[in-house]
């Protein structure tokens, strides 16, 4: 019998590899988003931290010097944070970037297994027209032994 062998299978390999990748380029970049966001929540949190000092210092007997180094801190972590959003929304950037790229590459790959599946039932379809041939040959040869015999 007839082995199939698809020509473009090199391709495919290809595609799958170039797959795995994005799937990779994807739990990177959403790790990444993560990270970042866990650091956007932490200085957050220690906003909340030097606010609060903050009313306990103005709540106390008032220590200017303090109350100034409080509020530089705030004005600090204010920046860090605008600064810390932004890589959160760059992060998010790139893993909608490589969402796409996957998206792309698995649709590549999706379309070449089609490809493969049509051409074995290519393959199929002309391996039982040979067979079907063969068979009537033979049904034929036998049919005209037996009335010469």
């Amino acid at each position: 019998m007839a082995k199939f062998t698809y020509k473009m299978q090199n391709i495919l390999d290809i595609k799958y590899k170039l797959e795995s990748q994005a799937k990779t380029s994807f739990s990177i970049a959403a790790a990444n988003l993560r990270k970042e966001e866990e650091k956007l929540e932490e200085l957050q949190q220690r906003k909340r931290a030097y606010e609060f000092r903050a009313q306990e210092l103005i709540a106390d007997r008032l220590d200017f010097h303090e109350i100034k180094v409080n509020r530089t801190a705030i004005e600090t972590m204010k920046g860090t944070i605008r600064s810390q959003t932004l890589a959160v929304h760059v992060a998010e950037r790139n893993l909608e970037s490589a969402r796409k790229r996957l998206q792309e590459v698995m649709t590549e790959r999706k379309t070449h297994e089609i490809l493969k599946e049509k051409a074995f039932d290519e393959f199929k379809k002309e391996l039982e027209k040979e067979e079907s041939k063969a068979v009537d040959e033979l049904v034929s040869f036998t049919h005209n032994h037996v009335k010469e015999g």
